[in-house]
């Protein structure tokens, strides 16, 4: 898939003078095949891996459908995470710059239910949040789908695997028969068909494959280390490396605590991430790295997945992911 200059799309004039303030403009592979069919007002199934612009893809056009006016939700995007959802969240205020009338909202587990109730309350256009949390408002009567224009399941199998499939399908269920539904998903198991051909129709296929969304900037190497020696591996690496910033992937939480705080003993400046972790503190220590607080992130795979910082020089996978996606 070619890439193709922003301008070229059929985009509103408020969304390409966003995306020309984000400093972007050609489209990614998978924003030049999506945003088109959505425009039209097509399902869409997106197999894309993170990181190839995949949220801008199907947060453009579906801001060009909003009814500005309206305070109602008409977008509702789900994530598996609440990391996740806080990043999709961010983006959908970046790329809605240049559209003052849209309020976006995320709600998710872990935070207060008075304050995501108020900012329901208020009439937001975009609903960004766990399928969990999104149920729990349904039924306190905070968020009404009734006027749902369009439904993005967001790493849908991850959704899946963490097992939100009834949550899914009531949510899909309450929204309007006659809305546009968008799956994106790294893998397409049977139980994501099966989603597919009950809850869309019209619906277009697009995938990218791996080749067209790697980065050709990221240098990669292996190691192959006893067990044992891992630590003393790691720490020759960063050294080697002169990491400023750096994210270590681990398979458990436990790992995650040990690694940190054999880190921490050695002098070096790290913190940690995991899903044991308060949401409150979580949140805090995203925003502290990304503000290059401490040098060295310890998290879990799930945690750590959708996490955007710049200026990253070094990813390890302490231990090997159980999925290939997570490694990409």
């Amino acid at each position: 898939m070619e890439k193709r200059p922003f301008i070229d799309l059929g985009l509103s004039p408020a969304a390409l003078k966003a995306v020309e303030k984000l400093g972007y403009e050609e489209a990614s592979p998978i924003q030049t095949a999506s945003i088109p069919v959505l425009l039209q007002g097509k399902d869409l199934v997106g197999q894309s891996q993170t990181g190839s612009g995949k949220t801008a893809a199907f947060v453009l056009p579906a801001l060009d459908q909003i009814d500005q006016d309206g305070k109602f939700p008409q977008l509702l995007i789900l994530c598996p995470a609440r990391e996740l959802a806080m990043q999709v969240a961010e983006e959908v205020h970046k790329l809605a710059a240049f559209m003052p009338k849209i309020h976006a909202v995320p709600i998710y587990g872990g935070a207060s239910y008075e304050r995501q109730f108020y900012e329901l309350k208020r009439g937001p256009q975009v609903v960004i949040g766990t399928p969990g949390r999104v149920m729990d408002m349904m039924d306190r009567g905070a968020l009404d789908l009734s006027r749902i224009k369009m439904v993005v399941l967001d790493e849908c199998d991850r959704m899946l695997d963490m097992g939100f499939r009834d949550d899914m399908e009531k949510i899909l269920g309450a929204a309007p028969a006659e809305r546009q539904t968008v799956f994106f998903s790294a893998t397409m198991p049977a139980a994501i068909r099966e989603l597919i051909g009950r809850y869309s129709r019209d619906v277009q296929h697009i995938r990218i494959a791996s080749k067209d969304v790697a980065a050709p900037t990221v240098e990669q190497a292996f190691f192959e280390v006893p067990i044992r020696n891992k630590p003393d591996a790691l720490t020759r690496l960063i050294d080697m490396q002169n990491v400023r910033l750096g994210i270590i992937f681990c398979n458990t939480q436990r790992m995650v605590d040990e690694l940190t705080d054999l880190l921490q003993s050695r002098g070096y400046s790290a913190d940690r991430l995991h899903g044991g972790i308060t949401q409150t503190m979580r949140s805090r220590t995203i925003e502290k790295f990304r503000k290059s607080g401490f040098d060295l992130l310890v998290a879990t795979d799930v945690a750590g997945r959708g996490l955007d910082v710049e200026e990253v020089d070094l990813v390890v996978n302490f231990d090997l992911p159980w999925d290939p996606e997570d490694y990409v």
